[in-house]
């Protein structure tokens, strides 16, 4: 397992299927818009439905400051799809099936299970903020927020 990444280290660059099937890559942000990369445990689970809510509500906001949402999880792309449609969901939802993607940046908690930590990435692709919290998920979309109007 990689080490957990922290304030002022360099993201990982990635390359994953959004909840269209389309492929994503880090190239369509890095040196254009700021990051609010989140990684939850699961699709359709309370507290992981709490947050992408929180998240949506704010999608406007976040993109009047320059900035994009993508959720990250190990979940399919097709069940990526049912729960961005269920939840009106209006930002990227990635299927990071082999957790590739978590384990570049070490978002595990305890265990080795699955963390619920936000990452601000900034447009030089440096993390600027981290924040986790398996239970307080509404306060993910805002700490992210405060970190993007704080650049």
């Amino acid at each position: 397992m990689t080490s957990k990444l922290k304030v002022g280290d360099e993201a990982p660059d990635f390359e994953l299927l959004d909840q269209e099937g389309r492929l994503v890559s880090s190239r369509d942000y890095r040196g254009r818009k700021v990051l609010a990369l989140y990684f939850y445990p699961k699709d359709f689970t309370k507290v992981c439905t709490m947050e992408a809510v929180a998240f949506r509500q704010m999608h406007e906001q976040f993109q009047a400051a320059g900035a994009e949402i993508i959720g990250v999880s190990s979940d399919d792309v097709k069940t990526h799809k049912e729960f961005a449609v269920e939840h009106e969901l209006t930002f990227t939802l990635l299927s990071d099936e082999k957790q590739e993607l978590r384990k570049a940046f070490g978002a595990y908690g305890l265990g080795g299970t699955p963390a619920r930590t936000t990452y601000v990435i900034d447009r030089d692709w440096k993390i600027r903020m981290v924040y986790s919290s398996p239970l307080r998920s509404k306060e993910h979309a805002e700490e992210a927020m405060k970190a993007i109007q704080a650049l």
